[in-house]
Order: structure tokens, then C-alpha cells, then sequence
């Protein structure tokens, strides 16, 4: 990050949250479930599926991941109570991962029974680097015994082809992303290309060892690549789709779609969106340097 990436980083808390609000409001449903069950149903009219999520992280008390799981499961019900067409995706830290494995573990299984009672899907979310580890344990420990768990991976980080080999053994369930967590060079690319190229490797791999493939991306020119792969392996519908978040690139969306794949929509909501999208604008300094420049016009 350059210094002018770090200063516009450490000044975004100086930023009024009406400002802040004002761009994070076309990424986030809302601050309540029925705003993610308004956004989603219009999706689903759409001809889009979704992945719903309530925003949290890096909870710092067992209670507080107590406190996730009963909201994970409540938004399970309500996701089928009013028929919609979505699974949940949950971030680790928000279950306790950094504070006990074990406890991540009890609490996402809390989660997997009420979403496998409704015949509901649900993945884990991929963090940062010191969370890896972890998160590939877990779902590790766990996949056998619920076929209705998934994870990520991401194409920015130089391990994850190795840690495919096992996912694909397995043929899991697996979400590609290229990751926005800034991280050290020794862990992680930093060329864009040599990045792209390992996103294509990873999906080819998977997809060749015939594991379900959710690509997501907003790079077009990932789409085209992932195309050319679904057409050589002959890819039936059912065993890939693309992702976009809420916000990001509806045309793109519109065109992904058009074209006869399927496209699941991240709609994520909650009260906590405000710490949720100072961290975000902190990993993307031309938003984050847009948000201050807001502030400086007044």
C-alpha cells in the first residue's frame, strides 16, 4: 500500500457515516432482515439466485459467536419461510474461530442442522491469511459428515493450488475468488496476471476433477477464460456458477446471465454494516479515496 493509500486508510474513520453510508448503501440490503428478504426475493424475480449473509467478523467473546449463530439461524428460516432462492455464507471469525477451533466448530454445526432440516446449502467464507489454516480444518473435519457445506479459496494466495488438490480430491464444494486482503509478498501474488492465471488453474482443476465450481468474479476477463473451460469439460449447469457481489457490475451481471449460465447474487445485511465498510474501504483505496474526497468537498 503507498503512503497515500495508508493515509486516506487511516483517515476513513475521520469520515462522517452519513458519507460512508452514502457509498456502502449499493453493496449492503440493508440493516434488517427484511430488507435482505426484500432485495432478494426482487432477485430471484430476476432470474438470479443469492448468497445471503449477516455482516460481523473477528467476534471477541464466545457469547458474540453464540449471539451470530442464532441470527444465522434465524435468517435460515426466514429464507424459507418466504421461499426464497439463496444459501448463507458465513465467516469463521464470526464463529469463533480465533478464539477456540472447537467452538467454531460446535457453533457451525448448530448452523449446518437447521440448514440441513430445511435442505438449505452453506459455505464458509475465507479470510485472511492467519485464518486459513483454520478454516480449511474445519471444513475438513466437517465435510464428511455435511454434504451441505462449502468453502473458498483464494487465487491471490501461492498455497491455494496445493490446498485444491485436497478440496478436489474430495470434490467439494468450492467457491473461487481472487481475495481482497492485502497481504505479505511471501504469501501472496501481487502480479494481477500471475493472479488471473492461478484463478483459470484453480477452476480447471476443480472443474476436471469434476468438484462444484462457484466462480466469482468481476473480471470479464476471468468470465471469458472460465467459459472456455466450461465448454472444453462440456459442463453442465448444475455443476457451476458464476458469482458477483451486490452492486458491483450489473451490466456484467445482465450479460453473465444472458448467456445461459447461472448467477448467484452476495447480498449481505445488518446492523453492523458501518465496521463491515470501513474494513472494506480500507482493502480498496480508490473507493476509500473517493470517500474522503467526499468529505473534503463537504
Amino acid at each position: 500500500m503507498s503512503l497515500v493509500d495508508r493515509l486516506v486508510a487511516t483517515s476513513l474513520p475521520l469520515v462522517p457515516k452519513p458519507i460512508v453510508r452514502k457509498v456502502a448503501s449499493p453493496y449492503i440490503a440493508g440493516e434488517k432482515l427484511d430488507d435482505l428478504l426484500r432485495v432478494s426475493a426482487q432477485f430471484n424475480r430476476d432470474g438470479y439466485m443469492v448468497a445471503a449473509a449477516v455482516l460481523g467478523e473477528f467476534v471477541s467473546k464466545p457469547e458474540e459467536a453464540e449471539e451470530a449463530v442464532e441470527e444465522y439461524r434465524e435468517l435460515l428460516d426466514a429464507l424459507k419461510a418466504h421461499g426464497v432462492d439463496a444459501y448463507i455464507h458465513v465467516k469463521p471469525t464470526h464463529l469463533g474461530l480465533l478464539l477456540d477451533q472447537d467452538l467454531c466448530v460446535t457453533n457451525l454445526k448448530h448452523i449446518l442442522d437447521t440448514a440441513a432440516r430445511n435442505g438449505q446449502f452453506v459455505r464458509m467464507d475465507m479470510e485472511d491469511s492467519p485464518c486459513t489454516d483454520g478454516t480449511l480444518a474445519v471444513f475438513h473435519r466437517l465435510h464428511e459428515q455435511y454434504d451441505n457445506l462449502g468453502v473458498v479459496v483464494q487465487s491471490r494466495l501461492r498455497r491455494t493450488l496445493d490446498d485444491v488438490k485436497e478440496l478436489a480430491r474430495v470434490k467439494a464444494n468450492v467457491r473461487v475468488c481472487k481475495g481482497i486482503y492485502l497481504e505479505p509478498y511471501t504469501i501472496s501474488y501481487t502480479d494481477p496476471e500471475i493472479i488471473r492465471r492461478n484463478f483459470t488453474a484453480i477452476v480447471d482443476t476443480l472443474a476436471g476433477a469434476g468438484a462444484y465450481v462457484a466462480i466469482a468474479t468481476h473480471d470479464e476477463r476471468l468470465v471469458w477464460d472460465s467459459e472456455q473451460i466450461i465448454r472444453r469439460l462440456n459442463l453442465s449447469h448444475d455443476q457451476y456458477e458464476f458469482q458477483m457481489l451486490l452492486g458491483v457490475l450489473p451490466g456484467l451481471r445482465t450479460l453473465i446471465r444472458a448467456s445461459g449460465h447461472r448467477l448467484r447474487v452476495a447480498v449481505p445485511f445488518g446492523p453492523s454494516w458501518y465496521a463491515y465498510s470501513l474494513r472494506r474501504l480500507r482493502k480498496n483505496p480508490a473507493i476509500a479515496g473517493y470517500v474522503l474526497k467526499s468529505f473534503l468537498k463537504g
